[in-house]
């Protein structure tokens, strides 16, 4: 018996549409899985270089992401950022940036505490109270891999003390600050290391997925591309037939 197709112009057309899709969702992820593979590693190595002192750090350098860094001086009693819908372990709140005097007049850094539990009715704010005194923090730089978009009224805080924000990351923050300040910040957050002076609970994620999670993703696209065009070729050709006639005859 010989292999014939049929093609059923409504599969054709389906099967021409969603394969190509399903491909490149495949391919997508996989992009993805070596995005957060180099991240790590990106994070690995920078985690391995002593700390730099912020106040003498070139906002400018390419290799910021990650980067140790140390910083004296004291937080500004009552002048905090707090940064809308972070969860952590499935419970709402946020997370704290608080305003940092560097020492020697070098300006001001933001520097974020970690995490506090908030009123998911949003009925009230959390109160936070701050390490006295000038003090000697360490953390690390962090610039996000993929920066959030938010509408030009997100983006800047409001003019009172504390502010609830959408994001820090953003372009119009910073100038914002330094405008009501009078004074430079440093364009890019710093994530405060554990155990550290006013720290909170501290749990920063490098990624947000694992590279292996987006693998397993790449393989369900692969899979489902796969029996699709399996589906296809049953279903516009004689090829189930054209099996069985060979299996009766071996049998």
């Amino acid at each position: 018996m010989r292999l014939t197709f049929d093609l059923e112009w409504r599969m054709t057309a389906l099967t021409l549409l969603l394969l190509p899709l399903l491909v490149s969702l495949g391919l997508w992820q996989l992009d993805r899985e070596a995005e957060k593979r180099d991240l790590a590693a990106r994070f690995a190595e920078r985690q391995a270089r002593p700390a730099t002192d912020l106040a003498g750090l070139d906002p400018d350098r390419d290799d910021l992401a990650y980067l140790p860094v140390e910083l004296r001086g004291q937080f500004v009693p009552g002048q905090y950022l707090l940064q809308d819908n972070r969860i952590q372990r499935g419970q709402f709140g946020y997370e704290i940036i608080g305003l940092f005097r560097l020492a020697g007049g070098a300006g001001y850094a933001l520097v974020n505490r970690g995490w506090i539990a908030g009123d998911a009715a949003r009925r009230t704010l959390p109160e936070v109270t701050q390490p006295p005194g000038v003090v000697d923090l360490r953390g690390q730089v962090y610039i996000p891999p993929d920066p959030p978009y938010l509408l030009a009224e997100q983006a800047v805080p409001a003019d009172n003390w504390p502010s609830v924000i959408q994001a820090l990351e953003t372009g119009p923050l910073v100038p914002a600050l330094e405008r009501r300040l009078d004074a430079p910040v440093f364009p890019h957050a710093v994530r405060l290391d554990a155990n550290q002076p006013g720290a909170l609970s501290i749990d920063w994620q490098v990624v947000n997925l694992s590279p292996q999670t987006h693998r397993g993703y790449a393989v369900q696209w692969f899979t489902m591309a796969a029996v699709l065009l399996l589906f296809f070729v049953f279903r516009s050709s004689n090829l189930w037939d054209v099996l069985r006639h060979r299996a009766r005859r071996e049998s």
